[in-house]
């Protein structure tokens, strides 16, 4: 049973930045994808991100694009989540899920998820 643990979230003011880390244990995902959501108060969880594990490929949301970038480090069996220029509509909890296929921004693709980081930037 794979199991995944963020961390890294916090209180950050608007411009500043976090870097969130998920670690995986139990296997590895190296013909797996990695993703991070979020979910904001009132609303749907939703994509952010998304790392083929083993390759280079990523994929962000429009309204992360230039300001957040997905890493990782198979070695540690962790991927991160480094956010810039954070803005207040980022708040939510963050969360990491692997997928079942190599990359994807569809949340139903996602079949093991950790229990998530808060995120919270002020203005």
């Amino acid at each position: 049973q794979v199991q995944l643990v963020e961390s890294g979230g916090g209180l950050v003011q608007a411009g500043g930045s976090l870097r969130l880390s998920c670690a995986a244990s139990g296997r590895t995902f190296s013909n797996y994808g990695m993703g991070w959501f979020r979910q904001a108060p009132g609303k749907e969880r939703e994509f952010v991100a998304a790392i083929s594990w083993s390759g280079t490929s990523t994929y962000y949301a429009d309204s992360v694009q230039g300001r957040f970038t997905i890493s990782r480090d198979n070695a540690k069996n962790t991927v991160y989540l480094q956010m810039n220029s954070l803005k207040p509509e980022d708040t939510a909890v963050y969360y990491c899920a692997v997928a079942r296929s190599l990359l994807s921004y569809r949340i139903d693709e996602y079949v093991n998820w950790g229990q998530g980081t808060q995120v919270t930037v002020s203005s």
